[in-house]
């Protein structure tokens, strides 16, 4: 296996030495846990009554035999959302499965699992981050009964894989194992689902027709097949070697994806602590795999949410990130895919191009990728993940997967990339910090100084719009849109808007403190800008007209105002009262009060 690369492995080493401290006591808290007998032997006859009173006859005589592993089914069913519907029937293939192998699984619990397709725009959307920490919560009080052995999580979406598997590292002296539920099969090509949305912004295509070809696009069980936040989800799941070697991106409905189920549930059941490959989560999910977590992202053009999402999930497990972590290693880490919306394939395309079994190699070999790392597949680190499962006459195989891609225009070889960099950039100045997302971004777009419109909503921005105010070169700001403010929702709203004046020749940018979607697209937008403008965040004195240089190539995020201008400026602040009723928002005014900033990784659970 050839070496680390000099900038990983620099960037891991720091991350170890800033880690020290809270790694050990929380390594030392689940070691504590991990080493007592299994859970249910030291439980009261009246617990475990309770806990196994409406179990199957012959699995009741398995639990009350407590020799055999319990399995906890923690699921984000529901049958609204597509990726989510799918998993309507696992918990029962789950139990059969397991039981074929001596042991038994229940139902834990179940966590919430909103969707920002639908929310998109909509008061809802302010819910959707902090949805995060509450399936956090969620999958903690599931798993509070302590009597498992191991977990199996059922979830896909944006929110849904970070909450789960930080609820899973807060109980990290158990084994855990990720079953995805696949994208859904490809519909309409992207750049025509994108073209109509353009049309619908400019007034020239109707609801109907915007309807008629959002549902082609949309269409039916499993993922949204663009790579977005969901996407990215499976991506990290298989590198960080929580999912079954080449489980990510198989469709639902199929024999592969069922017998990859099976394969997970029973996979689970042998690395408990009563056998003798026991893995507890906490250990498995070390500094090594946070650097390979990132540089996946990285080598992929993934999700901008995953500057919050792993910055919580290392947290959790003690391992302490930032985004300096996340600009180091993009300069180092070329990027290897292009999936839309960097490029015109969906996901479905992407796995039949070699996938991530061949990104995966390409990073191992190069090495940017950590190999000596533990994963739920077995002793032989990372490496196992590039081989592809297969049905041998009917029965669940690994093959070596590609070592080379069948599409040169979706994946790359490490020596000949789409490009030398990860496409996701820090940006700082004197509005603060952020990050930018650059791979679908055109060269001649990633620099823009221009005057700024300040807005205070994705709709003030439409309003704008609508009345032609637009029709020029100018940064959009949008301000107060952080996690104190609103809870950070996803100004996804503003893409296709934004991108019919990029496309009308403008120069266009976009600076806040808000979130873009997990597909930010075409137009250069400094995101996640922190400290947020209700903690007096400098963004917050921006007014119309200021010159706004936006420069990612050099990294500077700067109001270009006299200095004695900008010192004096007293921030107006705007009324924020409607931001905090209906849709249930009023329910969440602590976590508005209490959640940290963005680049801390916008958690509302932990204390400073």
């Amino acid at each position: 296996m050839p070496s680390i690369s000099p900038a990983v492995d620099d960037v891991t080493q720091r991350i170890v030495e800033r880690s020290r401290t809270t790694r050990a006591a929380y390594l030392a808290r689940i070691n504590k846990l991990a080493d007592e007998p299994p859970n249910r032997g030291v439980m009261g006859c009246t617990n475990l009554a309770h806990a196994f009173a409406a179990a199957p006859v012959n699995d009741k005589l398995v639990l009350h035999a407590e020799r055999a592993p319990n399995l906890a089914i923690v699921t984000a069913y529901n049958d609204m959302l597509s990726a989510h519907q799918p998993y309507e029937y696992a918990p029962e293939k789950i139990r059969e499965a397991v039981r074929e192998v001596g042991a038994t699984a229940q139902v834990a619990g179940g966590t919430p699992a909103m969707c920002d397709g639908v929310t998109q725009g909509q008061l809802g959307m302010e819910l959707s981050l902090f949805s995060r920490d509450v399936i956090a919560m969620s999958t903690a009080i599931a798993l509070s009964h302590n009597v498992f052995d191991a977990s199996v999580y059922l979830g896909v979406c944006d929110k849904i894989v970070p909450g789960l598997l930080m609820g899973a590292l807060s109980f990290g002296h158990l084994p855990a194992v990720f079953i995805p539920a696949g994208p859904m099969t490809t519909g309409i090509p992207n750049k025509d689902k994108a073209r109509t949305r353009q049309r619908f912004a400019e007034g020239k295509a109707t609801r109907e027709e915007l309807l008629e070809s959002e549902s082609a696009s949309y269409h039916g069980p499993g993922t949204c097949t663009f790579y977005g936040t969901a996407n990215s989800n499976q991506m990290l799941m298989e590198i960080m070697g929580l999912h079954m070697p080449g489980a990510a991106f198989i469709n639902p409905g199929t024999e592969l994806r069922s017998a990859l189920t099976v394969a997970a549930a029973q996979r689970a059941v042998s690395i408990t602590a009563r056998s003798k490959e026991f893995t507890p989560l906490g250990r498995m999910i070390d500094e090594k795999s946070i650097v390979n977590a990132l540089v996946g992202l990285l080598a992929t053009g993934g999700s901008t949410n995953h500057t919050l999402h792993l910055v919580a999930i290392a947290r959790t497990a003690g391992i302490i990130i930032n985004w300096n972590d996340f600009d180091d290693l993009s300069k180092a880490v070329p990027l290897l895919t292009h999936v839309y919306p960097s490029g015109q394939a969906d996901v479905n395309q992407f796995h039949a191009a070699g996938g991530m079994s061949l990104v995966i190699r390409e990073l191992l070999d190069a090495g940017f990728a950590h190999n000596d790392v533990q994963t739920i597949a077995g002793s032989e680190g990372l490496y196992q993940y590039t081989s592809e499962p297969w049905l041998d006459d009917g029965k669940l195989s690994w093959r070596e997967g590609q070592k080379k891609s069948v599409d040169d225009s979706i994946v790359r070889s490490a020596s000949d990339p789409f490009q030398a960099d990860g496409g996701l950039r820090l940006l700082s100045g004197n509005l603060g910090r952020a990050v930018i997302k650059t791979s679908a971004v055109k060269p001649e777009h990633t620099v823009i100084e221009a005057p700024a419109m300040v807005f205070y909503s994705q709709d003030a921005l439409r309003v704008a719009f609508d009345n032609g105010e637009l029709e020029k070169d100018f940064i959009a700001v949008i301000a107060y849109q952080g996690p104190r403010a609103n809870g950070m929702p996803e100004l996804h709203k503003l893409t296709p808007i934004l991108g019919v004046l990029l496309d009308r020749g403008f120069k266009v940018g976009l600076v806040t403190d808000g979130r873009m979607s997990g597909a930010s697209g075409k137009v250069p937008a400094a995101i996640h800008v922190s400290p947020e403008c209700v903690l007096d965040g400098p963004l917050a004195k921006v007014r119309t007209g200021d010159i706004i240089r936006l420069d990612a190539e050099t990294g500077d995020l700067n109001a270009l105002v006299d200095e004695a201008d900008w010192n004096s400026r007293e921030v107006e602040v705007p009324d924020l009262s409607r931001k905090t009723v209906n849709m249930g928002r009023e329910l969440f005014s602590a976590f508005r009060h209490h959640v940290s900033s963005a680049e801390l990784g916008a958690v509302a659970m932990f204390d400073e």
